[in-house]
């Protein structure tokens, strides 16, 4: 059994794994170390890796570190991949962005893969069929759109993203949350369109917290995953345990 810790900016998601299957979720506030012990209590955990977008706290790391089986600390351009990382400063790549990377290319090697992930910011990350991380783009969530629109004019209210979501707003509220999620929309469609005249074979995946309306015909290639970074997390660690169980048998 193995322990995947991803530490986002608005929470923390642990995943048990049996080999490569996911059995079970929980999402925690980042520094609930209570609810991290009770959820290790619940299976006879082997080994874990941690992973983090932002600095964690001391009473975290300290009970990660107290827990009854090895943790490794996953650090982007450092910690060792089963892909190969292009990006021109990996030590700034979001831990986050290279694990979803490697979660969704090793579901279909020799192919190349898209990933996009809606949360705090968008991200689009390509590895192409040779398993090599080209790098992707970042733009602004739909968290950030609204209260861009708040906060950066006298007099726009903040909208919230649940609610009426026409076409064309009738309202000021109904026309910013529509721009907000149908620009996030017409963004992705026009992202999937130019990877898939580029990359015929291509494999998207789709991950966050937020459900999008996609009007696109090529829906066969496109994948919900709410786990992929898990798993590539959890391929990371695999991968790395394989090098170290190497290294010893060739001492």
């Amino acid at each position: 059994m193995k322990l995947t810790i991803d530490i986002g900016n608005t929470c923390t998601k642990l995943v048990a794994f049996n080999g490569l299957e996911a059995l079970c979720e929980c999402r925690t506030d980042t520094d609930d170390i209570l609810r991290l012990k009770d959820f290790c209590s619940l299976y006879p955990f082997e080994s874990g890796i941690m992973s983090s977008v932002i600095p964690v706290s001391h009473e975290m790391d300290k009970a990660i570190s107290a827990l009854p089986f090895n943790v490794m600390r996953f650090r982007s351009g450092v910690t060792p991949l089963p892909i190969v990382n292009m990006y021109s400063t990996p030590l700034t790549l979001g831990s986050d962005r290279i694990a979803a990377a490697v979660g969704a290319y090793m579901k279909h090697e020799g192919s190349p893969v898209l990933v996009i992930d809606v949360g705090t910011c968008i991200t689009y990350d390509f590895v192409n069929e040779r398993g090599e991380y080209l790098g992707g783009n970042i733009s602004p969530g739909p968290k950030i759109r609204f209260r861009a629109l708040h906060e950066m004019t006298a007099a726009l209210p903040l909208v919230d993203r649940r609610g009426d979501l026409p076409e064309t707003g009738y309202s000021t509220d109904t026309a910013i949350r529509s721009g907000v999620l149908r620009g996030i929309e017409y963004e992705i469609e026009g992202y999937i369109r130019d990877f898939l005249l580029k990359y015929p074979g291509l494999f998207i995946y789709l991950t966050g917290g937020v459900q999008l309306d996609l009007h696109i015909s090529e829906k066969k290639c496109i994948f919900a995953d709410k786990f992929i970074v898990p798993e590539g997390l959890n391929r990371i660690l695999l991968h790395n345990e394989a090098l170290i169980s190497n290294e010893k048998n060739n001492i």
